[in-house]
């Protein structure tokens, strides 16, 4: 599908790639990583014809269509669902031919129009535009909105729904997880499982990749290492690799200590001057190994504040919401140092609005909010980026919070944010949108907080910051509330979830993997309900809830919960089996695909290539087999799946 051949790129008198190769197979979904200015975004542009190389070829197959994920969008009145069909072009130039061929009474025209439009499925692109822009968060109401009704993050949510809309047989995707919540997370990973052709994308979102990746691209010293498998896969054969690759650097050490002393010993002495320079030579000449430095720039802590109250923060009855509108009611809870929690709903439910109130903005419209006596905030959103100081720098931002703070403090502390030398002393103007956000964490850090309130922490953090910072986390002894599309960073941080939806507040009892299957049957139940019948079931639906929970004992509940929980565990094994299931669906379904490709040779049809024919169809029948016995299993471990399901919500 691509091939890069003997290939070197450079940007900005720098070499971000010297004589690489690298082949891509059809249908192969591939995760391209490696540090911020690796040169990730330039092989993408390389590959639209942006960037020329300075040597070496891009091949790809005649006729290929790509399609790529624009990072920016011009404000315009254009509906959110025409932008998203304007992503596929053909059927916009068909429209265009069918409107011109009408003005001009062409019935021969509009009638093979026609067909060529009933071909492309047009009468379908309205309706699959709309269901990407539900699977991206958007609601009905905003699906007409014009774009320039939309603001920064959903308007690049709007280039990737446009992106996957186009028809394409190689998809570029950079970073698509960023501005995306957990719920379009998931939702995305599913369709780019199922997208047919071939894939690559950039993405610093470990368990994005272990979803979707089937390879993973590694920059590395100006070289692209191809790995089988996801992220966790990688990890595993590059630890190995690195561990190889010491003990050879090791082993070299000692290689090169000998030779020195040699060297030493005898280049003074005549009769042995010729062999000591034999050995200089032989060091030129030895091709150094790499020590493994594998070890993250960032090394940093969130120290706490040295007075805490207990507790730290307190809601009673409160509501939540906008202006006059409350969007949460009956919100009682209360933040303990120590607590650390996630916030788990479907987009729009109101986590940042409680994040809001929890801060006690204009947002908590009712209800007694009560702070410690010694409570002091850090707070973090997209939003906060927006309010740095662009002409001020990274050292600057810390000197105004604390004047008195000797300039060695101030430089050692934002060394581990990897703030170094001039970069630390520059004006923040020119930065990534990365070193930004670190920014802002370094100033939360710097004011000594103990009660962290984050909202999506992790956007435009490469995987090194985003270690680091769950890391910072974890040894954090304060407070934590974190909204994040981040599940490895919510798995290793917090400690309970709660659960903001049909406008309350409460403790969520199962897992991220429950929450997903949870959002998986509401998004079922909400494509299977009549359009004009949502708003009155989901009222109903949030009645008999409430009427359930009233209605039940704590002792009932409790019972309920342990079967609940049992059946789960009853369930698991089988979950995992039609996960193994599915991922070995997929490998054969891409093998048939790759052995459906050669077949096409002609040389195989020759009668010096009837043994590899042979050989192929060989390979096809047992595949086509294999296949046949995974799909048949596939089917009767689901049916369990879903009995047992339907006992769990029965």
């Amino acid at each position: 599908m691509l091939t890069i051949t003997d290939l070197s790129l450079q940007r900005g008198g720098a070499w971000l790639l010297q004589a690489v190769n690298l082949t891509v197979q059809p249908g192969q979904r591939v995760a391209i990583v490696g540090a911020n200015g690796a040169g990730k975004s330039s092989l993408f542009q390389l590959l639209l014809g942006q960037l020329a190389p300075e040597q070496g070829s891009v091949s790809l197959p005649g006729g290929c269509r790509i399609a790529h994920m624009a990072q920016e969008v011009k404000a315009s009145d254009r509906s959110a669902r025409d932008f998203v069909l304007d992503g596929d072009l053909d059927l916009r130039r068909m429209e265009a031919e069918l409107a011109d061929a009408e003005a001009r009474g062409d019935d021969y025209a509009q009638a093979r129009i026609h067909g060529e439009l009933d071909i492309h499925e047009a009468w379908s692109a309205s309706r699959r535009a709309e269901t990407l822009l539900r699977g991206l968060g958007f609601s009905d109401y905003d699906i007409g909105r014009p774009v320039s009704a939309f603001s920064g993050g959903w308007r690049i949510r709007l280039n990737l729904a446009q992106a996957l809309m186009r028809p394409s047989d190689l998809l570029l995707l950079d970073e698509p997880t960023n501005h995306l919540d957990l719920d379009a997370c998931l939702w995305l990973e599913n369709w780019l499982r199922r997208y047919p052709g071939t894939l690559l994308f950039i993405s610093h979102d470990r368990d994005f990749m272990d979803r979707v990746a089937t390879h993973l691209v590694h920059f590395d010293q100006q070289q692209l290492e191809l790995y089988t498998g996801n992220y966790t896969a990688f990890e595993g054969q590059r630890s190995e690799r690195l561990a190889q690759q010491q003990a050879g650097f090791e082993r070299q050490q000692a290689r090169i200590a000998e030779i020195q002393r040699f060297i030493d010993r005898f280049k003074a002495k005549a009769t042995k001057a010729r062999q000591a320079q034999s050995r200089v030579k032989a060091l030129e000449r030895m091709e150094r190994i790499a020590p493994a430095h594998i070890d993250s720039p960032f090394s940093f802590e969130f120290p706490v504040s040295e007075k805490v109250s207990n507790p730290l923060l307190s809601i009673r009855n409160g509501q939540a919401g906008h202006g006059t509108t409350p969007i949460l009611a009956g919100i009682n809870l209360t933040l303990l140092p120590g607590s650390r929690i996630g916030l788990l709903g479907p987009n729009g439910a109101g986590k940042s609005t409680l994040m809001d109130g929890l801060r006690g903005e204009k947002t908590l419209l009712a209800g007694d909010r009560t702070c410690g006596e010694h409570l002091a905030i850090g707070y973090f959103a997209q939003h906060q980026l927006e309010s740095l100081d662009l002409d001020a720098s990274p050292f600057l931002h810390l000197q105004r919070l604390s004047p008195k703070a000797s300039e060695q403090s101030i430089r050692n502390f934002l060394g581990g944010f990897d703030f170094h030398g001039d970069e630390a002393l520059s004006a923040i103007r020119s930065f990534s949108g990365g070193e930004k956000a670190r920014v802002a964490l370094a100033i939360i850090a710097w004011q000594r907080p103990n009660l962290l309130l984050l909202d999506e922490p992790t956007n435009h953090l490469d995987l090194e910051m985003r270690q680091a910072l769950t890391m910072a986390l974890q040894n954090f002894e304060g407070a934590i509330v974190v909204v994040s599309h981040d599940r490895h960073l919510l798995r290793n941080t917090v400690d309970e979830f709660w659960l903001v939806n049909d406008g309350r507040v409460q403790e969520y009892q199962g897992d991220l993997e429950d929450y997903e299957r949870w959002l998986a049957d509401r998004r079922k139940d909400d494509s299977e309900a009549p359009r004009n019948n949502q708003a009155s079931a989901s009222g109903a639906a949030a009645e008999a809830i409430t009427a359930e929970s009233v209605g039940e004992s704590a002792d009932d509940r409790k019972a309920r919960k342990r079967a609940e929980a049992a059946l789960r565990q009853k369930i698991s094994p089988y979950r995992k089996r039609q996960t193994s299931l599915e991922k070995d669906m997929d490998g054969l379904q891409q093998s048939l695909q790759a052995l459906e490709a050669d077949l096409t040779n002609p040389a195989l049809y020759d009668a010096e290539g009837q043994a590899r024919l042979k050989e192929l169809l060989g390979k096809q029948a047992e595949a086509k087999r294999r296949l046949e016995n995974i799909e048949a299993e596939w089917l009767e471990v689901s049916e369990t799946v879903e009995s047992l399901e339907a006992e769990l919500t029965g």
